[in-house]
């Protein structure tokens, strides 16, 4: 009797250790690949919140060089004048000529072309023009010029007198399109004069864009 539950207690104690160990075997795997899951996951998330960041640093990007652009095409001034560098009169001429200002001290945003004499509006936007003709006076010819937008002769500035210096000058505002012209157009049999004291000029700038 002794012999056998002796045995029996050897048994029961032999198997505690054995039943632990599989269950250690079984669960050590187990928490092994359910932290690999984790790690991957994070990875993955991690791989793509720096994608997501990678693509809203260039969006940022694209936004900042258009608000440069932008703020570049929203400066935008020019003065001129015909640039006389002797004395000289021009005119008068049988019909409306356009006047090329071909001094340029000022030219920001580079609307105005001095080679036609044109200003073209390079985004949509109030602009204020404003222009002088002067010469000397005669009976037969006063000094005039149109200011035009496209085609369109809008308004005029024009003096004459029969003897000594004179000048007219106008200002206007216009709502211009991108791709909108002005220029300074002559008056047919009229006359201008300019020497260094750059008497006839053209001017312009953007008061706001709309």
């Amino acid at each position: 009797m002794k012999i056998s539950v002796s045995f029996t207690l050897l048994l029961l104690l032999g198997s505690v250790p054995t039943s632990e160990s599989v269950e250690c075997q079984r669960a050590f795997p187990e928490d092994i690949y359910a932290a690999l899951r984790e790690i991957t996951a994070s990875l993955v998330q991690l791989k793509a919140d720096m994608a997501l960041q990678t693509t809203g640093q260039a969006q940022l990007k694209t936004e900042v060089e258009k608000l440069n652009q932008q703020q570049r095409v929203q400066q935008v001034a020019f003065s001129a004048s015909l640039g006389g560098t002797g004395r000289a009169t021009i005119g008068p001429f049988p019909t409306d000529t356009t006047l090329i200002y071909k001094y340029v001290p000022t030219n920001i945003g580079k609307a105005y072309n001095p080679n036609t004499g044109v200003f073209t509006a390079p985004v949509r936007g109030a602009y204020n023009f404003e222009w002088w003709v002067a010469a000397f006076g005669d009976n037969g010819h006063g000094s005039g010029a149109w200011l035009v937008k496209n085609s369109n002769q809008l308004f005029m500035a024009y003096e004459q007198q029969a003897a000594g210096f004179m000048s007219s000058s106008k200002g206007m505002t216009l709502l211009l399109e991108v791709g909108d012209i002005v220029f300074i157009r002559m008056q047919a049999n009229t006359v201008v004069f300019d020497d260094p004291g750059h008497h006839n000029t053209f001017s312009g700038h953007l008061l706001f864009p709309m």
